[in-house]
Formats: C-alpha cells, structure tokens, sequence
C-alpha cells in the first residue's frame, strides 16, 4: 500500500470509526427499535436543512487540530443533555431530537476533518 494512503487512513481512523457507528446504528436501530430509530433519522434529516447546524459541525471538524476534543466534547454536551432531559430541566427537548443533534455533529465534523485529511494525498 502506499506510503501516503497509510499515513492518511491512520489520522483519519477516528473519522471513519465515527461514521461506521452511525452506519451501525441505522442497521442495528432498524432491528431493535425501528420507532426510535426512523424518529432519530427523520429529525437527523430535518436537521440537515438547519444549515447553522452543518456550518457548525464542519468548522468544528476542518478547524480544530485535535478531533477527539471534538468527538469528546459533542459526546459530553449529548450527555449533559440527556441527564438534563431525565431531570426535567430541559423540558422542551427529548432525547431523539438530541441524538439526531450528536449524529449530525458528528457525521460533518467527521466528514470535513476527512476533507482536510484527504487534501494532503497527492497523486
């Protein structure tokens, strides 16, 4: 394999293990609880067209050096978020609605930092 090709899939491995789990919930998610999955997914979409939300997710994946902070901090807000949710702070969210927020998150910031991977491979 070449010497670029393996430098760039070992920065990226993060990226693509972010990805596959969002692959494997959909696949999985379809299986156990297809209610709370096709509700995740329907509000992921919709959530797409918000495009603050995107402009965010990728700024956060193409600009920060450290993507594990990224990965880290939008695992910790999910859970911040949840914990909230169950005790009925935040009583205008559920917690479909911020998963969908943590996978979208996650699936463009994952994207754009593979963006900023790839752009190094030359051929």
């Amino acid at each position: 394999m070449n010497e670029q090709l393996k430098t760039i899939l070992s920065k990226a491995k993060l990226n693509f293990v972010i990805l596959g789990v969002i692959l494997i919930i959909a696949v999985l998610g379809k299986f156990t609880n297809p209610e709370f999955t096709n509700t995740v997914f329907v509000t992921a979409d919709q959530l797409v067209s918000d495009l603050y939300l995107v402009f965010i997710a990728i700024t956060l994946g193409a600009f920060i050096p450290n993507f594990k902070l990224v990965v880290i901090g939008a695992i910790a807000a999910f859970i911040g978020a949840v914990v909230l949710i169950q005790a009925g702070i935040f009583t205008y969210l559920t917690t479909d609605y911020v998963f969908a927020i943590l996978m979208v998150t996650l699936g463009f910031a994952s994207i754009a930092n593979l963006y900023r991977h790839y752009q190094e491979f030359r051929f």
